[in-house]
């Protein structure tokens, strides 16, 4: 009898260390594939993140300095608007992007360049013309992931010329893509660097930054009419009266239901729900 009962509890053990082994196996296995599929969405991740980089070193930002009225006069290449900003003090960089180029080896759906001063946002932006959502999810190459690109959605027409353009980016932890949104949170940097400039086929286009603020999850083009005038200026007087944490208003900004704006949005960190917003007034208006 006794004999018995050792067999069987040597069995029962024998089989208790079978399923830990068969568990310890199961476990190794899941944590080799998630640890081999987290490799590749970091690779990729990487990857498109230097090739972003790459795009932006290809572009070549120049800084100029004022000029004269004499100098600008004497450059053939700039437009009016441009010359008449120039006089006024506003700097314009010079950025080399070859448009037809990248829409033939990067991505078709390139349409437009952004840049920001002493952040690193230096970004192709894109447009999928049916997936309002695919560029939040995926990059330039077409590979599945962070970072995502700078987009817009189709709602807003390519050419910029809607009230409101609204272009999204992720707030990256890295500091890329639309992470820089955020150093706006600081007033001495808000006030020291009032533009943002977007490149286009046509020609540059120059906007002046008067707010920086957080605002709900709602989704703007859906939720305002920025075709009616009352609609679109009892939404620019809100953000005017803007006196919220973290929010800078250019009070003498000249912004009416006449200009046209463009609304810069990524996601808050530590508010999901949220998100921080910088918008910019066009100057070169035609």
């Amino acid at each position: 009898m006794a004999d018995m009962d050792r067999d069987r509890d040597r069995h029962t053990r024998r089989k208790e260390e079978r399923t830990r082994y068969i568990v310890a196996a199961v476990l190794i296995c899941v944590a080799v594939v998630a640890g081999a599929v987290w490799g590749v969405q970091t690779y990729r991740s990487r990857q498109a993140e230097r090739e972003l980089a790459l795009l932006a070193e290809q572009s070549r930002t120049d800084v100029e300095n004022t000029r004269s009225g004499t100098d600008v006069q004497t450059e053939e290449a700039v437009t009016d608007s441009l010359q008449a900003l120039r006089e006024m003090g506003v700097p314009i960089p010079e950025k080399d992007v070859d448009f037809a180029a990248l829409q033939e080896e990067t991505n078709a759906d390139i349409y437009a360049w952004i840049y920001v001063p002493d952040t690193q946002i230096d970004y192709p932006i894109v447009q999928h013309p049916t997936d309002n959502s695919y560029y939040l999810n995926y990059n330039l190459d077409g590979s599945k992931g962070y970072p995502g690109c700078i987009y817009t959605e189709n709602y807003n027409k390519k050419d910029f010329s809607d009230p409101n353009t609204v272009i999204y980016g992720h707030n990256m932890k890295n500091g890329s893509m639309f992470a820089g949104l955020h150093l706006f949170e600081d007033s001495e940097f808000f006030e020291e660097h009032p533009y943002v400039y977007i490149y286009t086929e046509d020609g540059l286009l120059v906007y002046e930054i008067f707010a920086a603020h957080q605002s709900g999850n709602e989704h703007i083009l859906y939720t305002y009419d920025f075709d009616s005038d009352t609609v679109y200026r009892n939404y620019l007087e809100d953000i005017f009266e803007t006196r919220s944490m973290n929010s800078n208003i250019r009070e003498d900004a000249e912004v009416t239901e006449e200009n046209r704006i463009i609304t810069l949005s990524t996601c808050i960190s530590s508010k999901p729900n949220n998100r921080y917003l910088v918008q910019g007034v066009l100057l070169n208006e035609d």
